[in-house]
Formats: structure tokens, C-alpha cells, sequence
């Protein structure tokens, strides 16, 4: 069993920047294939980023294409620890933000695809 906790989430403006974290628990959580995914009120759970182990240091990413060059998603496995960098924040990003855990280490973009949830952080973005 892996727990997520997620952190970081505010309430920022237009076009201000915020740094998601979900902290991952066990020693095996280093190569678990981990997403970001955001669900805003009356709507489905919308995919955002995902990141795969692909061997040693090396890492494969893979964005939504609304997502792409101002979301960042990257991993320090010495505090267990993955991220999400959101910048030139959107109020249409407005969500919780949860992350979510694979160990069979696939990076899908579909919120099937994983086993393990957090319990997501809030963030809203004012106009």
C-alpha cells in the first residue's frame, strides 16, 4: 500500500505561479509511475501530467497539450517527493489537484491507470 499527500495549493491571481508537491510513502514509491490529475466542480477528472521511471536517474513525461510549456512535473527521490510547477496560472486552472501512483510504472493519461490517491489540494485562481 503507497499514501499520497498532496500540498501546496492556494489562492493565487491571474498569471501567478504555484509548486504542488505529493509526498509518497515507502522506499519502492522511487519508481512508480506518478500523475497529476485536477477535477474542478461539475466536471470529470481531467488529466494533467504523469512521469515514468525509465532507469537510473532518467525520467519520461508526458502532458496534457493544454498543460504543455506551463507545467512542470519532476521528482526528488531523496525527500519521496514528486512536483508539480504551474505557471502563468489560468482562473479556468482552478481544481483540486490530486496525485496518484502507479507501481506497474505505465504513466498512462487516463485516471483508470493508477491505484493509489491522494486527497488532493486546492487551488484557485482569481481574474
Amino acid at each position: 500500500q503507497v499514501q499520497l499527500v498532496e500540498s501546496g495549493g492556494g489562492l493565487v491571481q491571474a498569471g501567478d505561479s504555484l509548486r504542488l508537491s505529493c509526498v509518497g510513502s515507502g522506499r519502492a514509491f522511487s519508481s512508480y509511475a506518478v500523475g497529476w490529475f485536477r477535477q474542478a466542480p461539475g466536471k470529470e477528472r481531467e488529466f494533467v501530467a504523469a512521469l515514468r521511471w525509465s532507469g537510473g536517474n532518467t525520467y519520461y513525461t508526458h502532458y496534457a497539450d493544454s498543460m504543455k510549456g506551463r507545467f512542470t512535473i519532476s521528482r526528488d527521490n531523496a525527500k519521496n517527493t514528486v512536483y508539480l510547477q504551474m505557471k502563468s496560472l489560468k482562473p479556468e486552472d482552478t481544481a483540486v489537484y490530486y496525485c496518484a501512483a502507479d507501481p506497474r510504472n505505465t504513466a498512462q493519461a487516463t485516471f483508470r491507470g493508477y491505484d493509489y490517491w491522494g486527497q488532493g489540494t486546492q487551488v484557485t485562481v482569481s481574474a
